[in-house]
């Protein structure tokens, strides 16, 4: 089996995990009428990205390769806040934690499969580099902001710019890889899918919004009793 097939097939079980997180989180939010993110959505983040960290490494793709690590540590950070990071099975976390350093390790030592001197040569064109590179940032970008806005609120949670900077990204990284030579068929068969979830979500959360300033309008106004209660007194 030669490097490009298994690179395809890791790329492949990546996107459809990645996918698989989308369904689950889309079906809830459906159900429940309003986006939801269970914790499920951010462990299998966490593998899928992992297996993308390798399948970037394969690729020699620095634009994949450099947007996974930073999404990695996002993933985990998020299932902190949730409490759930903790629960997890001790095992689990040291390996999260070990193998990402020690496949980065391997990468940069290099072998017959990949290496770092390899990818700093890619034969990407500048023009199409510098499209995917503007794409994955602003794809980041919206776990960034979605960080510092969880922080902010002291648990994980997915505001509606996050569901818009994903749009953005996700039809940039989709147009990198159909320019990409060779075609990157896994980050096509990723972003189609996503590209209609996430215009979903947008949906969603723009009617949740809206019914929650509707209910806001229409709360009965709590009389100031201040003037008579100070009327009193005088």
């Amino acid at each position: 089996m030669t490097t490009e097939t298994v690179a395809l097939l890791i790329g492949l079980t990546s996107q459809l995990l990645f996918s698989s997180r989308i369904v689950l989180q889309w079906v809830q939010s459906e159900r429940a009428r309003r986006v939801l993110v269970p914790t499920l959505f951010w462990q299998i983040s966490l593998i899928s990205s992992f297996l993308m960290i390798i399948y970037g490494m394969l690729r020699h793709d620095p634009v994949i390769l450099g947007a996974q690590l930073i999404s990695y540590g996002i993933y985990i950070r998020n299932l902190q806040l949730l409490g759930e990071w903790g629960k997890l099975n001790a095992w689990f976390r040291a390996g999260a934690y070990v193998f990402p350093l020690a496949v980065l390790a391997w990468f940069v030592v290099g072998n017959q499969h990949f290496s770092l001197q390899q990818m700093l040569h890619h034969r990407i064109p500048g023009g199409v580099l510098a499209l995917g590179a503007i794409g994955q940032t602003i794809f980041l970008l919206r776990f960034v902001y979605q960080w510092i806005y969880s922080e902010r609120k002291g648990e994980s949670v997915l505001p509606l710019g996050f569901w818009v900077v994903s749009l953005v990204g996700s039809v940039l990284i989709l147009t990198y890889a159909v320019l990409r030579r060779p075609v990157d068929v896994v980050l096509i068969v990723g972003n189609v899918f996503g590209t209609v979830v996430y215009a979903r979500n947008i949906v969603l959360l723009r009617r949740e919004l809206r019914r929650a300033a509707r209910a806001a309008a229409q709360a009965p106004v709590e009389p100031d009793l201040e003037p008579e209660n100070a009327a009193a007194t005088g």
